[in-house]
């Protein structure tokens, strides 16, 4: 069955009007692009824009960060999480000069065989800085494709998801040599417009031929399928201070946060009272004062995470305890930990949660 028309003009036209301002925007290399679209994933775009200023301030090309220790990457990332799109940012940067003479590659297959970049990425990448007809299919551009098109199906699964990327291209071809604004223009007006919730139909330049509205089926489409249900999970985390060293620990390659710093911290059930075994238990040493700081909540995934936190006042220890009994069947090699100095602390990469605990000790100092 031929697929209805879709208003390519009638977007392009509004995307020109009503394009936000974005850094990445401005300059379109292929760099500035590719680093937006990696910090973009997962994360708003309001929260991704003074970590792009910042990165492109201390990092203007891809030789500078080919060179940049990867704990001071991570500590340009610190805060937006999900830290291994930083280690593969550096590392395609790394092979960009190695293998590409420092030069973002123009072609799409070799865009798509850097580290961390997908089928989206690499779209975005071609069409967004080369102007090339690239599909892209990001959340923003599901929702606005099987609303207007009335797809009903999963939309990031089997034939649905094939379809999707088919209606992707052929609207890009059919853009021609506005590819670069076409694609940003999906993007966008599933930002602004076809949002995921209360969506601003009286506000769209295409809602005329939109079959979700004719339909009034709107809230019903992309079907995503039901949410798994949030897994709620518990932490005790300790400050324990000594002649004005803290203990700390860094989280090692292969892990989640590799690489990043944390407060000493265990899992412990949700139903626990006393914490006071736990740290001694923890720090390995026979007693241990505790004193609230504070709780942290969030969230990683279907993981509703509650972090307590509690200074530490250590006792019937003749040296500074490491963390040696600190172990699981899950985390084996973590190392046994630091003592360091809070000026020492601030210069390091931390897990997000555990930034908040740096930001609890430095708010009571």
């Amino acid at each position: 069955m031929r697929r209805k028309k879709f208003n390519v003009s009638a977007l392009l036209g509004w995307f020109a009007r009503n394009a936000r301002d974005l850094p990445w925007r401005r300059r379109r290399d292929p760099y500035g692009v590719w680093v937006s679209e990696i910090m973009l994933q997962q994360t708003q775009v309001k929260t991704v824009l003074p970590y792009w200023e910042r990165w492109m301030e201390a990092l203007p090309t891809i030789a500078a960060l080919a060179r940049m220790p990867l704990p001071k990457v991570h500590k340009l990332w610190e805060g937006l999480g999900y830290y291994r799109r930083a280690d593969n940012l550096r590392r395609t940067a790394q092979l960009i000069m190695e293998n590409h003479g420092g030069q973002f590659p123009h072609r799409y297959e070799d865009v798509l065989a850097l580290p961390g970049i997908g089928r989206y990425t690499a779209g975005a990448i071609c069409s967004i800085a080369f102007n090339q007809p690239t599909p892209i299919l990001d959340g923003n551009v599901i929702r606005v494709l099987t609303r207007w098109f009335g797809i009903e199906g999963p939309p990031r699964h089997g034939p649905t998801n094939a379809k999707l990327w088919s209606i992707a291209g052929e609207l890009v071809q059919e853009a021609g040599k506005e590819a670069s604004a076409f694609n940003q223009s999906l993007m966008e007006l599933g930002a602004l417009c076809c949002t995921a919730r209360q969506p601003q139909c009286a506000a769209c330049p295409i809602a005329k031929g939109c079959t979700a509205r004719q339909q009034g089926r709107v809230t019903e489409l992309p079907n995503l399928g039901p949410r798994p249900p949030a897994t709620p999970r518990r932490f005790a985390a300790f400050v324990a201070c000594r002649g004005g060293r803290f203990l700390v620990r860094q989280r090692p390659t292969g892990l989640v946060n590799g690489g990043l710093w944390e407060f000493p911290n265990v899992e412990v059930s949700l139903g626990v009272e006393h914490f006071e075994p736990i740290a001694s238990h923890a720090l390995g040493v026979t007693h241990a004062d505790l004193q609230p700081l504070c709780t942290i909540r969030h969230s990683i995934t279907r993981y509703r995470i509650t972090l307590e936190v509690f200074r530490v006042a250590l006792h019937s220890a003749r040296k500074l305890p490491s963390l040696n009994l600190l172990r699981s069947d899950s985390a084996p090699s973590l190392n046994p930990g630091q003592w360091l100095t809070l000026r020492h602390l601030r210069q390091l990469p931390f897990a997000a949660a555990h930034k908040k605990i740096l930001q609890c000790m430095e708010a009571e100092t």
